[in-house]
């Protein structure tokens, strides 16, 4: 093909997907202005300004889950239909009318309208969720690296926006900040998306991964058994209805498990650095927490990719929600700031592989020809668990006075995840004539 020819000298051209893994990478890094982890630095500016307790600044974060889970299963559907290329334009350009807006609300009603109409339908329309899925579209065997790849925008992002925008809430204020997010996402996301976005190999003549040969994931005989038998490699490329996808019980326990830990990221993520802040540290030091963080995030993302290409995704899952108890645990119990930061350390290294591997396990179950029906089924049920994450952490701690009891729970919750993510199995899609099990 010509798509594939060898250029003079015996090099072959740049496999396009990297090119889409370029915009993931971009359109992550303005993905990070949105989550709750920076809403986070804006808490107790936000709260104090507008008058509002931090138990109802969270029910807003709530809303935003909701609208979000409300629109994936249509944004799933026309991913498989016509791809990403136009829904990340129009969701860039309707984030970029929302920051400019939120720089000029009066009151936090104001506030909440914008952020879950135009911030959170934009959002539904640019994120992770339609990244990863058209990232996954183009690889198989490279698929963890090329997750991992387009998730460092975000680390990437997290680790400085954390002590900027800090910065920038104490210099020239919270509304400010805002107008600049607007201007950043313009330039990060409707250029790239509107000109290199496509929505799979296929449509361009290639194979996925580059390879010059049959699809990548496409296996027969021998070597689909002895994958089958893994229980957790990628099986033949078949597609899937939502009705056939919920049948499975592999599809309700991987809903289960990053439902129940979603609860507690959003949590966390939205009230950590006020829990630093209330253990008597400064903003900027009760930011610096979420750099950390955020930090070991980022190293901590393609080391989890590259991981998941060689050693079984159940193992290295299970791993990963072991440290992040571990992480947290520290944290709870620091007599200092340094144990502190070990504790977020650690708690951001397994973070660093949540999204990722999550990504990873959807596509190897279930193929890459309707993986957005399967992530637009799977999703808004994790989303809806994950928006009671803030409102929990909130509400605990304005009837308490503490975060103890819901970072409790979040370790529990990560404990019990590790054990279940060894049970899943690799699912069979039922037909008219059923096969024997194997």
């Amino acid at each position: 093909m010509a798509s594939d020819a060898i250029r003079p000298g015996g090099r072959r051209p740049v496999f396009y997907g990297w090119y889409i893994v370029g915009v993931g990478f971009l359109t992550n890094i303005s993905c990070a202005f949105f989550i709750s982890s920076t809403l986070s630095v804006f808490l107790k500016f936000v709260t104090t300004d507008l008058r509002v307790s931090r138990g109802v600044f969270s029910l807003m974060r709530s809303g935003e889950h909701l609208v979000y889970a409300a629109l994936t299963p249509w944004v799933g559907v026309q991913l498989d239909r016509y791809g990403a290329r136009w829904m990340m334009v129009t969701g860039a350009c309707l984030t970029v009318s929302g920051f400019l807006l939120l720089g000029h609300v009066q009151n936090f009603l104001q506030f909440v309208l914008v952020r879950m109409s135009l911030l959170a339908v934009g959002h539904a329309l640019v994120c992770y969720f339609v990244v990863n899925v058209t990232v996954s579209r183009w690889f198989v065997k490279k698929r963890g690296r090329a997750l991992a790849i387009a998730h460092t925008g975000h680390g990437l992002a997290k680790v400085t926006i954390s002590l900027v925008v800090a910065w920038l809430l104490v210099s020239i204020g919270w509304r400010q900040v805002w107008t600049l997010f607007g201007a950043l996402v313009f330039v990060l996301v409707v250029i790239p998306a509107g000109t290199l976005m496509r929505r799979s190999p296929e449509d361009m003549g290639l194979h996925p991964d580059g390879a010059p040969g049959p699809a990548a994931g496409s296996l027969e005989g021998d070597e689909h058994e002895k994958r089958v038998k893994a229980q957790d490699e990628p099986g033949d490329e078949v597609r899937w209805t939502r009705r056939e996808v919920m049948r499975t019980s592999t599809f309700w326990l991987l809903v289960f498990i990053f439902s129940m830990v979603d609860v507690g990221i959003t949590g966390l993520n939205l009230h950590v650095v006020a829990y630093v802040s209330d253990a008597g540290y400064s903003t900027v030091l009760a930011a610096s927490a979420m750099t950390v963080i955020a930090g070991t995030q980022l190293m901590s993302g393609l080391l989890w990719g590259f991981v998941s290409e060689r050693v079984s995704i159940r193992k290295v899952t299970s791993s990963l929600f072991l440290i992040q108890a571990m992480g947290l645990l520290v944290a709870m119990n620091a007599p200092g700031l340094p144990f502190l930061y070990l504790g977020f350390f650690l708690y951001g290294t397994g973070l660093g592989g949540v999204q990722i591997l999550q990504e990873i396990m959807w596509a190897n179950y279930f193929g890459r020809l309707s993986l957005g029906t399967v992530r637009g089924t799977s999703l808004p049920i994790v989303l809806l668990f994950g928006a009671s994450g803030p409102p929990f952490f909130g509400f605990l701690f304005d009837y308490t006075g503490s975060y103890t009891i819901s970072f409790s729970f979040f370790v529990l919750v990560l404990l019990i995840s590790s054990s279940l993510t060894l049970l899943l199995r690799q699912p069979r899609k039922t037909t008219s004539a059923p096969s024997r099990a194997c």
